[in-house]
C-alpha cells in the first residue's frame, strides 16, 4: 500500500493485480509505504477503515481518495495457481504443483478451503464488512493505459513500471463446468469486474456511494 499526501491518494495493493510493479515504481514518491508482510502490504479496505484511515486523519489531517486495481477473476486465480505451484524454499514440490487448475479452483470455492487454496476474493478486499464498496477509484487490470494516465494526472509525472513477480509459464486450462461453478460462487466479484470494464476501465464509486 502506498499513501501520497500531495496527490491525496492511497493505492491499495490487491494481490495478483500487478501491485508489486507499481509499488517498486512509485515508492520513492510515496509519503507512506506499507511493505513487508502480506497482511501489511496487502491491507484490505476493511482494515484500512479500522486502523489506518483514522490515523491518517487524526495525525496528518488526510482523508485520501482510494485506488485499487481489479483483475478478471479467472486470470487472478490462474496467477495464484501458478504462484503456488512454485517449489518451496527447500526446493521441494508444492502441494499445488500436483493439482490441475480445475482442482485448485474447486478447492478455492469449497466450503472449507485448504490452506493452499485460501486466496480471498477481490470484491471482499475492497469492501466493508457489510459488503459496501470502500474504494473511490476501481481500475481494470486489463486497462493499464487507463491506470497509468490516472496516476500520471494525480502524481504529476509519467509512470513507468517493469515486470515483477511474473508467474511461471505453466499450462492452466479451466474446464467449462468448473468455470460455471466458479462464476456462481463468486458472482459479486465477476459483476464488479464487468462494471469496471463497462465504465471504460475506471469505475468511480466515492466510498461505495
Amino acid at each position: 500500500m502506498l499513501v501520497f499526501a500531495n496527490a491525496n491518494l492511497v493505492f491499495f495493493a490487491v494481490p495478483k493485480t500487478g501491485s508489486t510493479a507499481y509499488h517498486l515504481a512509485l515508492k520513492g514518491q510515496a509519503d507512506i509505504v506499507l511493505a513487508g508482510r502480506a497482511s501489511i502490504k496487502h491491507m484490505t479496505a476493511r482494515k484500512y477503515d479500522r486502523h489506518l484511515a483514522p490515523y491518517l486523519k487524526a495525525a496528518h489531517g488526510l482523508t485520501p481518495e482510494r485506488l485499487a486495481v481489479i483483475r478478471d477473476p479467472v486470470e487472478q486465480l490462474r496467477s495464484w495457481y501458478k504462484y503456488r505451484c512454485r517449489p518451496n524454499p527447500k526446493g521441494e514440490p508444492s502441494v499445488v504443483s500436483r493439482l490441475s487448475f480445475d482442482d485448485f479452483i474447486t478447492a478455492v470455492i469449497s466450503k472449507r478451503p485448504p490452506d493452499y487454496a485460501r486466496v480471498g476474493d477481490q470484491r471482499t478486499f475492497v469492501s466493508s464488512g457489510k459488503g459496501e464498496l470502500r474504494v473511490d477509484h476501481l481500475i481494470a487490470y486489463e486497462r493499464p493505459t487507463v491506470l497509468r494516465q490516472f496516476l500520471a494526472d494525480r502524481l504529476g509525472k509519467p509512470v513507468k513500471t517493469k515486470p515483477h513477480n511474473v508467474s511461471p509459464d505453466i499450462p492452466a486450462p479451466l474446464s467449462a463446468d468448473v468455470e460455471v461453478a466458479l462464476r456462481l460462487a463468486r458472482a459479486p466479484e465477476f459483476e464488479l469486474h464487468q462494471r469496471i470494464l463497462e465504465a471504460g476501465g475506471h469505475l468511480v464509486t466515492p466510498l461505495g456511494k
